[in-house]
C-alpha cells in the first residue's frame, strides 16, 4: 500500500480494533504512518519496541501477596498503561521482527485472548506492530507463526512520490529537495542492503538531508555532508540540481509578472520553477499563479501546470475556493487537463 492508502487502512483497523502487521524496507515511513492513523482515529499511542524488551514486559514481574502464600504477576510499564487505558489506544509494537522469539511469544497471549496472567486488556486497545523484511539486512530472523496468524493482515508499505510531496510540502522540506525528487524519482526509496557504513536515498534519509541544508554549510562540507546521509552517488546528482535551481527564473519575478515570466524548457527546470512557485502560493497570490498556469498549458507543458495548481492547493487548501481557481479550470484547457488527472488536491 502507498502511505496514504495505508493511514486510511490503519484508522479504519483502529476504530474497529483490529490488529494490524505493517511490513517495508528501513525508512519507508512505517513508524510515521501508524502515528498519523493514531492521531487521526483520535487514538493515544502506546509505543514498544519489543527488539530490546525482555519478555516480562508484556507478561509482568512475579510478585508475591503480602501474606506470602501466594504470588501473581504484577503489570508495569507499557503493559500496565494499556491495562489503565479508558480511551481509543493504539499499541504500537515497532520493530517486532527484531525481538528474539521469547519476546514475540510473551506477546501471543495479549494478542489473541486479549489478557494475560489475569489482567485483562480494555477494548479500547488496539495492537499495530511493524517490522522490516528478513531481506533488508535489518536483523530480522523472522517472525513466530502463531504471532503472524494473530494479525488480521499483514500490509507492505511502498513508497509514493506523490504522498510523499503531499507530506513535504507541510513538513517544511525546501522547494528544491522537492522539485529533485520530483525530477529523479526513483531515488525517493533506492534500498540497498549494504554492511559498509552508507547510507543510501530513503524517505527518512532526504528528510534528514532537508536539515543538512537548513545549516546553510559550505559546498564543499555540505556535499560531504548530503553523501553521508543518502549515499555519494545521490548526492552528486543532487548537488549539480542545486547549481541548476540557482539559474531559474526568478520565482518572485514570476509572481509579478506571470504574463512575461520565463518558461523553462527543460523538465529540472520545469519541476523546480512549478514547486517554487507552488510553495509560495497564497489565496491572495494564486491569480497570477494561474495566469503562469495557463501560459504552461499553451506551451505543451500541461502536465507541469497540472502539477503547479496541486501544489498550490497543497499549500493552502483555501485557494480551491477562491474565485480564481474556479475561473482557472471553468471551461478551459488547464480545467479539462486537471479533470483527466484525478482533480487538483
Amino acid at each position: 500500500m502507498r502511505p496514504t492508502h495505508l493511514a486510511e487502512f490503519l484508522s479504519r483497523a483502529i476504530a474497529a480494533r483490529l490488529p494490524i502487521l505493517v511490513t517495508g524496507c528501513p525508512g519507508v515511513g512505517k513508524s510515521d504512518c501508524i502515528s498519523q492513523a493514531a492521531q487521526t482515529a483520535g487514538a493515544d499511542l502506546i509505543l514498544s519496541h519489543p527488539a530490546v524488551a525482555d519478555p516480562t514486559d508484556a507478561k509482568g514481574l512475579p510478585w508475591v501477596s503480602a501474606d506470602k502464600k501466594s504470588a501473581t504477576f504484577l503489570p508495569f510499564g507499557e503493559l500496565s498503561r494499556a491495562i489503565k487505558a479508558t480511551k481509543p489506544t493504539v499499541w504500537f509494537l515497532d520493530d517486532l521482527g527484531q525481538a528474539p522469539p521469547s519476546v514475540q511469544a510473551s506477546f501471543m497471549q495479549l494478542l489473541l485472548a486479549r489478557r494475560v496472567n489475569g489482567h485483562a486488556l480494555p477494548e479500547c486497545v488496539t495492537f499495530i506492530a511493524a517490522t522490516n523484511r528478513r531481506t533488508d539486512r535489518a536483523g530480522v530472523t523472522g517472525i513466530l507463526e502463531p504471532v503472524k496468524s494473530r494479525f488480521v493482515s499483514i500490509v507492505e508499505l511502498e513508497s509514493n512520490l506523490d504522498d510523499w510531496c503531499g507530506w513535504a510540502f507541510t513538513a517544511g522540506i525546501p522547494a528544491e529537495l522537492i522539485a529533485f525528487l520530483r525530477f529523479r524519482s526513483d531515488l525517493l526509496c533506492a534500498f540497498t542492503p549494504s554492511a559498509d557504513l552508507t547510507n543510501c536515498p530513503l524517505p527518512r534519509t532526504w528528510s534528514h538531508v532537508a536539515k543538512l541544508l537548513a545549516l546553510n554549510l559550505p559546498s564543499g562540507i555540505q556535499h560531504a555532508a548530503i553523501a553521508g546521509a543518502v549515499g555519494e552517488g545521490a548526492a552528486v546528482e543532487f548537488g549539480a540540481f542545486l547549481r541548476m535551481f540557482l539559474t531559474l527564473p526568478s520565482i518572485g519575478g514570476i509572481l509579478l509578472d506571470p504574463d512575461s515570466g520565463t518558461i523553462p524548457t527543460e523538465p529540472a527546470m520545469l519541476y523546480a520553477t512549478v514547486t517554487g512557485l507552488g510553495m509560495r502560493a497564497t489565496p491572495q497570490n494564486f491569480g497570477r499563479i494561474a495566469r503562469y498556469a495557463t501560459r504552461l498549458t499553451d506551451a505543451q507543458h500541461g502536465e507541469f501546470a497540472v502539477l503547479l495548481m496541486r501544489d498550490s492547493a497543497r499549500r493552502d487548501l483555501a485557494i480551491l475556493q477562491s474565485r480564481a481557481f474556479v475561473k482557472a479550470i471553468s471551461g478551459t484547457t488547464l480545467g479539462h487537463l486537471i479533470a483527466g488527472s484525478g482533480g487538483a488536491a
